[in-house]
């Protein structure tokens, strides 16, 4: 049965992949942890001062900027900052008769810690404070600069001789529910084998842990199917959990199997379905967990020049 398992039990990442790629790039939830080791979990977007905009559009590019930067996963508001807050300082120059949007990723205590520009904008429409120029430099400025904050987290992670970077994850497996037959002992025994690598561990208490899995198995009756031999629907779903509680994600499996195949031993479709379930767990946490990511220079070390 091992062999047709993956045709039997397809995977795919909820809110993370999408299927026929497994493993293509995650986009905006990969980038979740922009900010989710940068101490306090918000990034201020102050009204800026140097906006070359009429007063009322200054206050909208803040709220569009904050905006655009939701739409990353960014936990971003318009207001000012606040002692301990990483905040973003926007601005604007002229260029070659244009406008040229600025932005600088700012520390807590003050300093510059990564910049960018947005495109040039047309002066007369900036000038006057048309709100889609203001809105569309907002959107086009947002996923860059939140891939500044996720190579900025890589950094301090790579910094810190504690984060993921250095170690493996230590993984906490909750068990499986809602199994047939032997399911839930023969998948959890399967998985807690298949899951351990050189960066992820498994662990059998949740002291300590920087995630938790827990599998749920659901079985209901499906049709006929075309040889008159009754079917059931089955879908596992081993949910990723961070240390908060949040999911991370989860890999979902799915599949039309022989009415009541699964209701004694489970055997080798146990042993592969956790195998290839294993592959989704380490993939979701390297994600999240933003370990792979290029840490960005720091500026101190590497002045604009």
């Amino acid at each position: 049965m091992r062999r047709i398992l993956p045709a039997l039990l397809p995977l795919c990442l909820a809110g993370c992949f999408s299927m026929p790629h497994p493993f293509a790039d995650p986009g905006s939830q990969a980038r979740h942890l922009a900010m989710a080791n940068l101490p306090p979990a918000r990034l201020a977007v102050p009204t800026p001062a140097d906006s070359l905009l009429p007063d009322a559009a200054t206050h909208l590019w803040a709220q569009d900027t904050a905006q655009a930067l939701l739409a990353e996963s960014v936990p971003a508001i318009a207001q000012p900052r606040k002692p301990g807050d990483w905040w973003l300082k926007l601005s604007a120059k002229t260029q070659s008769g244009s406008v040229v949007p600025h932005y600088v990723v700012m520390t807590p205590d003050g300093k510059a810690r990564a910049e960018g520009d947005g495109q040039p904008v047309d002066m007369a429409l900036w000038s006057s404070g048309d709100p889609a120029t203001v809105n569309a430099a907002a959107v086009q400025e947002g996923p860059q600069i939140a891939q500044l904050l996720t190579g900025i987290q890589a950094d301090m992670m790579q910094q810190d001789p504690h984060s993921l970077m250095h170690r493996a994850a230590h993984i906490y497996f909750a068990g499986v529910t809602g199994a047939p037959g032997d399911g839930n002992i023969s998948l959890a025994r399967a998985f807690y084998v298949a899951l351990p690598d050189n960066t992820n561990s498994v662990q059998t208490t949740p002291k300590g842990a920087d995630f938790t899995v827990r599998t749920s198995v659901k079985i209901t009756n499906g049709p006929a199917g075309t040889t008159g031999h009754p079917q059931q629907h089955i879908e596992i779903v081993w949910h990723v959990l961070a240390a908060d509680g949040k999911e991370a994600g989860a890999a979902t499996q799915i599949h039309d199997i022989a009415a009541h195949s699964l209701d004694h031993e489970w055997g080798e479709v146990a042993a592969a379905a956790s195998e290839e379930a294993a592959g989704g767990v380490r993939t979701i946490v390297t994600n999240y967990s933003g370990r792979e990511h290029t840490p960005l220079p720091d500026k101190a070390s590497n002045p604009k020049k």
